[in-house]
């Protein structure tokens, strides 16, 4: 069973374009969101009633590409993903009202149950930036745009509450505020301990060794 990455962050920070970094380096399968091929997701941003729809939709989505990643030989990396489907998504719904309370129970039974069959990822990439930064990068987006800027700080304090209950040898941590689109510079840094991580069978680099090559 290959090892699994989760970046997460609010929309905008640059989660679908890190992902797309790391799996050009052809080291790493990844797992994109694909808005354009939800079939609620376009339904959902003309009408708030499709939130559960999108919700329950994304849920088994994500629980599906784990899965197939976790199905080949090479470690996979996930823009998002359960945690931030659930943690981060299906908590803003429930915040704006676009989630009654039983759906959104119902959204947490569907998580739980998930994850009694889907162990969560070995690591997570915590992404962080300024928050004019992300504003500019959701103004430029030519996708849906689920969450809005206003909702940069708001997705940013659920995405902590997640962060809180893992260990600290599964987060690391990485402001992105300066980097560019390609993130060449953050990639020089991150991906030979990264590389290492990845192809050990050691659990104990983890990491604190992570930290050291950064």
């Amino acid at each position: 069973m290959g090892k699994l990455i989760a970046i997460l962050g609010p929309s905008g920070v640059g989660k679908t374009a890190l992902t797309r970094a790391l799996a050009a380096t052809g080291i790493f399968d990844a797992a994109l969101e694909t808005h354009e091929t939800r079939p609620y997701q376009e339904r959902f941003s003309a009408d708030p009633r499709y939130a559960l729809h999108n919700q329950v939709d994304y849920l088994l989505f994500r629980a599906e590409q784990e899965r197939a990643l976790r199905d080949s030989p090479r470690p996979g990396v996930l823009d998002g993903g359960l945690e931030m489907d659930f943690y981060g998504f299906t908590r803003l719904f429930h915040k704006r009202g676009w989630l009654e309370e039983e759906a959104f129970s119902l959204c947490a039974r569907l998580y739980e149950t998930l994850r009694r069959f889907l162990p969560p990822p070995e690591l997570f990439l915590r992404l962080t930036a300024r928050e004019e930064t992300i504003r500019r990068r959701l103004a430029r987006r030519d996708r849906i745009n689920i969450a809005s800027a206003e909702d940069i700080l708001l997705l940013d304090s659920f995405v902590d509450d997640y962060v809180k209950t893992l260990p600290d040898a599964r987060v690391l941590r990485l402001d992105v505020s300066e980097d560019d689109p390609s993130y060449r510079a953050l990639l020089a840094r991150l991906l030979p301990p990264l590389r290492r991580w990845a192809e050990s069978e050691d659990e104990r680099i983890s990491l604190p060794f992570l930290r050291s090559g950064l």
